[in-house]
């Protein structure tokens, strides 16, 4: 329903026309009897968040409930607002592709110039292209790009990076031999920095690490980046969740040389896991620059001195010769890019920051409340983490435990057996903003019930 603002003088001119003094006489018709006398015992206005799963739970009582979901794992729950929706479906954003005539594509290229800016604050590092597919093609285009950089071929991946990001990293690398190399985790779930500084040899061109890592855990890189350059290789840091970096420090101030991400929890709800949009960061230098995968876009004036973009840089095999492509796959995510750049600019900086300090208090309660609860303790012990931690369930089987809460109405969180048999006692549970205090103490319930 259209809201309508109409100003008291619109409402009196309105009232004139049809020869009434004031809008009860406009139900006049209605016999006195019937007409309510007093207040509507009406409820405090509530913000869109909680105003829309309001409306979603008076739904479910003739649709049936839906599931309460503490799933994360790469894809977040957060809360994306009606106004990204209304904005996307603009004709003019909903049907761009991709900008092959730039200059009658200004606010296409503005858009794309705008996410590019808001990746690189983000990330911490001057230079962002126009996105990639998802967070996987993301760290595994930063793999190549660090051994053309490097002139080497040996790439070591951290056990603590996203298992996708890892399984299409090792994809992009299978016709190069011994060019992937895996390395063990840290107990924590995080970077074991002593074990991948000893692993750095004379072929390595780049070390990749999850920040936060995929089980939880956030680690202090700057011992690694130190370590990797005093090696002559790169450090590359890949992000599942970007909400993250409204509280800890960007990849790029802890040395990293290129840092990739995924932006769907800024971009879009979960879908069944996608889709994403891929974040790419590098260092500014012009030997960077020249091998960054993917469009960059480029603020310039015109031959009038007026504001304009240009597509400063397109290395795609259409565009140049083959051999000298840095990607053969680097169409962007062009609406999904553009849904983070309005969820991004509707936050603001305040904004941005409060939706990660909710989702970092609230996982602190959460995990006090798991770790109170015998057969429950934490598998990340002290090491820090932002909204997603790891818990080693009552009886040690973490699958059953999800199929019991599901069969409940609840989605635990993510089987960690589900990716290797000797965490099938763990479960990764992640909390957002959209999670409401009852929803917590709900999961607790229902986990010591088990």
């Amino acid at each position: 329903m259209r809201y309508l603002p109409h100003t008291p003088e619109e409402v009196q001119a309105m009232l004139a026309a049809v020869g009434r003094g004031h809008l009860d006489e406009l139900f006049l018709t209605i016999p006195e009897e019937a007409r309510f006398a007093g207040h509507l015992e009406v409820p405090p206005a509530l913000d869109e968040p909680r105003l829309m799963a309001h409306l979603a739970s008076l739904a479910e009582k003739s649709n049936g409930a839906s599931m309460l979901s503490f799933l994360g794992g790469g894809m977040y729950d957060h809360h994306i607002p009606p106004a990204v929706d209304q904005l996307l479906l603009r004709s003019e954003f909903y049907t761009a592709y991709t900008p092959y005539q730039p200059e009658v594509a200004q606010g296409t290229l503005q858009a794309i110039w705008e996410f590019q800016t808001i990746v690189s604050e983000l990330l911490g590092l001057p230079l962002a292209n126009a996105s990639l597919y998802d967070g996987a093609s993301a760290t595994a285009e930063a793999a190549l790009m660090a051994r053309r950089l490097t002139k080497r071929s040996k790439v070591l991946v951290s056990h603590c990076v996203h298992p996708d990001y890892r399984d299409s990293t090792r994809t992009y690398l299978t016709a190069q031999v011994d060019a992937y190399v895996e390395v063990e985790a840290a107990k924590d779930g995080g970077v074991d920095i002593a074990r991948i500084t000893t692993a750095i040899d004379d072929d390595t061109a780049a070390v990749i690490v999850g920040y936060p890592s995929f089980f939880g855990t956030i680690s202090d890189l700057r011992k690694l980046a130190e370590a990797a350059h005093a090696k002559g290789c790169l450090l590359v840091t890949a992000t599942s969740e970007p909400y993250a970096l409204a509280l800890i420090e960007s990849p790029g101030a802890l040395g990293a040389d290129i840092a990739v991400g995924e932006g769907q929890a800024l971009a879009c709800g979960p879908n069944f896991g996608g889709p994403g949009v891929g974040l790419f960061a590098c260092r500014g230098e012009r030997n960077y620059l020249q091998q960054l995968p993917g469009r960059l876009c480029g603020e310039t004036v015109d031959a009038n001195g007026k504001r304009g973009y240009v597509l400063t840089l397109s290395t795609r095999e259409q565009h140049i010769r083959r051999e000298r492509a840095t990607s053969n796959i680097c169409t962007n995510q062009g609406l999904l890019a553009l849904s983070f750049l309005i969820r991004a600019s509707l936050l603001g900086k305040q904004g941005f920051v409060r939706v990660a300090e909710h989702c970092a208090a609230k996982a602190r309660y959460l995990k006090t409340a798991l770790m109170g609860l015998d057969g429950y303790t934490s598998a990340i012990d002290t090491a820090p983490f932002f909204n997603e931690f790891t818990v080693r369930v009552r009886g040690g089987d973490a699958a059953r435990v999800c199929n019991k809460l599901a069969a409940q109405g609840v989605l635990a969180g993510v089987d960690l057996g589900r990716f290797e048999n000797a965490r099938k006692d763990q479960l990764l549970i992640a909390v957002t903003e959209k999670h409401a205090r009852a929803d917590l103490d709900r999961l607790v319930s229902l986990l010591d019930a088990i």
